[in-house]
């Protein structure tokens, strides 16, 4: 791969956030008994807005993960599915299918309806990834479902100074624009890999709900540490984040406008009264969804 494009000199933040609490996540399975670990839970849906869930799934073993994702029903937001080993083979109603391979990622707006599959398969007989959950507004979430691939070599990447490699996904950053925008929630999401000694700093509307997920090494943001495996929900404060790496490090920075509606979830769908949640079942339930 060619070198990324060197960005330019680093936002200055002032003021950075600290962290307000570090969340471990729950063991979980989910599909047909695909074991995962969820991150941001629904406990943190309010606190997290526009932010629904995130799952990291990886493991080595594919008794974990083979059976996959069968046939299953979505409604009144979004999905951001982002593998970093491994493929997802994928299918839905409306006849699209794909394959998700090692890097890539697919953003899925389900609104109205949609039904897929996602089937994982192993690469040198690993498979690691994440998928993430982020609400649609009240005036979206029955608009006419979308979806796009997004390859690795597809995705918008640079170079800091500091040495840090950033792929921007969602967002803007360092004067690179993301895969995707989207002009209600304005979700940001970086994957950054840092290595010894490094910093980062992305400046952020203090408004804005945002967390970190270290995935690999240890990071430090405001004098605080958050190792692998621990999500660090960050105070709306201060102007942007400064993250800080001794060793070499991954971790994603993902951060919304929250859209401060009610919040109402039935298992895959999300709508904003038990009414819409009733009529979502009884679609489903009659073919008329997807």
């Amino acid at each position: 791969m060619p070198p990324l494009p060197a960005a330019p000199a680093s936002p200055a933040v002032h003021h950075g956030r600290r962290v307000e609490g570090l969340v471990a996540g729950q063991a979980t399975s989910d599909g047909a008994g695909v074991k995962l670990t969820r991150v941001l839970t629904h406990a943190l849906q309010r606190r997290l807005d526009p932010f629904l869930m995130l799952d990291a799934f990886g493991s080595d073993d594919p008794n974990d993960y083979i059976a996959g994702f069968p046939d299953h029903p979505h409604r009144g937001f979004e999905t951001v599915t982002y593998m970093i080993a491994g493929r997802m083979r994928h299918r839905d109603s409306a006849g699209h299918e794909g394959l998700l391979e090692n890097g890539g990622v697919q953003w899925m707006t389900a609104g109205r309806g949609v039904i897929h599959s996602e089937i994982p398969q192993q690469e040198a007989g690993v498979m690691e990834g994440f998928q993430l959950w982020l609400n649609l507004p009240s005036s979206a979430k029955l608009c006419a479902p979308w979806y796009r691939d997004f390859q690795a070599t597809d995705l918008p990447r640079l170079t800091t100074p500091e040495g840090v490699a950033v792929t921007v996904i969602a967002g803007h950053s360092h004067g690179v624009q993301g895969a995707v925008t989207r002009p209600v929630t304005e979700p940001l999401y970086l994957d950054l890999h840092l290595p010894a000694g490094s910093h980062f700093a992305q400046p952020l509307p203090a408004a804005h709900n945002a967390f970190v997920y270290v995935y690999r090494g240890a990071v430090r943001i405001a004098g605080e540490t958050v190792p692998a495996q621990r999500m660090a929900v960050l105070a709306n404060e201060g102007d942007g984040v400064r993250i800080e790496a001794d060793a070499p490090a991954q971790a994603l920075l993902i951060a919304g406008r929250p859209l401060n509606e009610p919040i109402v979830q039935y298992g895959p769908f999300v709508m904003n009264t038990e009414q819409e949640i009733y009529q979502a079942i009884s679609d489903y339930r009659s073919g008329r969804l997807g």
